[in-house]
């Protein structure tokens, strides 16, 4: 067994690890060591956070909601990218496949957005 095919795939995980690496550490003499309060913070985004109780806060279900149905979509682009790719050597019943999960998708999206979940109050 040859190892040859596998050898821009094992090229592609060493450049990969190669340039994280080299930006950790550049990042690490070249970068400004200015450290404040805010920057100290767990939670950096420019607005003083709360005091939270010792156990932690609770957050509001949105947050949950919103989260699964990024996964939701998130798995969609997962199906329909192999999908694409191997379009031509499917036949019409890869296609009916295919459009009847994009309309029990959208129809799922639909009730999402009538039901307010795409609203951020």
């Amino acid at each position: 067994m040859s190892l040859s095919p596998y050898a821009p795939i094992i090229g592609l995980f060493a450049l990969a690890a190669g340039f994280s690496l080299f930006s950790v550490a550049a990042a690490r003499f070249a970068g400004p060591r200015r450290f404040n309060k805010a920057k100290l913070e767990a939670y950096e985004c420019g607005i003083e956070p709360s005091p939270q109780p010792v156990g932690g806060g609770r957050f509001p279900v949105k947050f949950y909601l919103t989260a699964m149905l990024f996964i939701v979509f998130d798995i969609e682009i997962i199906f329909l990218y192999p999908w694409a790719v191997s379009f031509d050597a499917l036949p019409i019943f890869g296609f009916v496949e295919m459009v009847m999960f994009i309309v029990a998708v959208f129809v799922a999206y639909a009730y999402v957005w009538r039901r307010g979940g795409l609203d951020w109050d």
